[in-house]
């Protein structure tokens, strides 16, 4: 006889609000989801440390299409920085390797120093962390003891609030591009002020045009699963268009929409000037994503393969 095939999974398309609990790595939070949808493909849009909880958008089927502009996308957190102490990871999960005192810094000195890290910052990336040398991740080098030369990148912080203030402890707000280390920021902070500091706690609140509402427990993924079954969680799931939808939208008719699926740029009235913009086609139904060209012709940047 010969072998059995394991099943494939289900194919569902939609994009799903995860409250990443505490603990885990992004990718164990999306394998258990995984398994409990039965879906044949999925992935996230961008990894939080297992000490970081909070949004973590999941997208399934058709939506892994969209899954590199989420990664893109701005993000927001709430992180809790401890002065003082600086570690090997740049968290609570790190050995500290440094102190300091710090129960002498004020508020105001806190505030004053985050007008520094506010707008274009360059920053250095963490060796723990995903980014690649020589087709290795820092992360695991670092695990070897091993500290390579790393590129310093421009990011942007759009805003940073200091909200409670403990010494040596304080609540930070951050809304950042794509790329930024809130853990290096943290560091960052800490040796301006002299003391070093690192994170203890970090919730991401949005991810381009999600934020915490809507966001799902994986106890509550459980429990829908056992009372509700497959239907009960297909609920859960947001149309894969919803995660674009900071772009504006441009409707095609007939003619058009045959030409953009034939890789072809096409001419839509009053369409925007520049960026990128959501395609559906005359039926209104979400075809992909286009990008404003320079002649001002709507130009195709990632089409669905079944979007008819």
């Amino acid at each position: 006889m010969g072998r059995r095939r394991r099943p494939r999974g289900r194919n569902v398309t939609g994009i799903l609000l995860l409250d990443k609990p505490l603990g885990v790595t992004s990718n164990a939070a999306l394998q258990e989801v995984k398994h409990l949808f039965k879906v044949q493909k999925a992935g996230h849009t961008g990894s939080l440390d297992p000490l970081a909880t909070g949004l973590l958008p999941l997208c399934f089927g058709n939506a892994t299409k969209i899954s590199a502009f989420l990664l893109d996308a701005d993000k927001r957190y709430r992180v809790r920085v401890r002065l003082g102490e600086t570690t090997s990871t740049g968290d609570a999960e790190g050995e500290i390797i440094e102190s300091h005192p710090a129960n002498h810094i004020t508020r105001d000195q806190v505030q004053d120093v985050l007008a520094d890290f506010t707008g274009e910052i360059s920053q250095l990336p963490p060796m723990y962390s995903a980014v690649k040398h020589n087709g290795q991740r820092l992360y695991k080098l670092a695990r070897q003891g091993i500290e390579v030369e790393r590129e310093a990148r421009n990011i942007t912080i759009y805003d940073l609030q200091l909200l409670d203030f403990d010494t040596p402890e304080f609540d930070l707000l951050v809304h950042c591009s794509k790329g930024t280390y809130v853990r290096t920021l943290a560091e960052d902070i800490g040796k301006s002020l002299g003391v070093g500091a690192h994170v203890v706690a970090l919730r991401r609140t949005l991810v381009g045009p999600f934020d915490e509402e809507g966001m799902v427990s994986m106890e509550t993924l459980q429990q829908v699963s056992e009372e509700k079954g497959l239907h009960g969680l297909d609920q859960l799931l947001l149309p894969m268009d919803k995660g674009l939808n900071h772009w504006p939208a441009v409707y095609l008719g007939a003619d058009s929409s045959f030409y953009i699926k034939q890789g072809q740029p096409v001419q839509v009235p009053k369409a925007p000037t520049e960026g990128y913009v959501r395609i559906y086609g005359a039926d209104e139904h979400f075809i992909g994503v286009g990008e404003i060209d320079d002649d001002g012709r709507v130009a195709p940047r990632r089409l669905l393969a079944n979007s008819n």
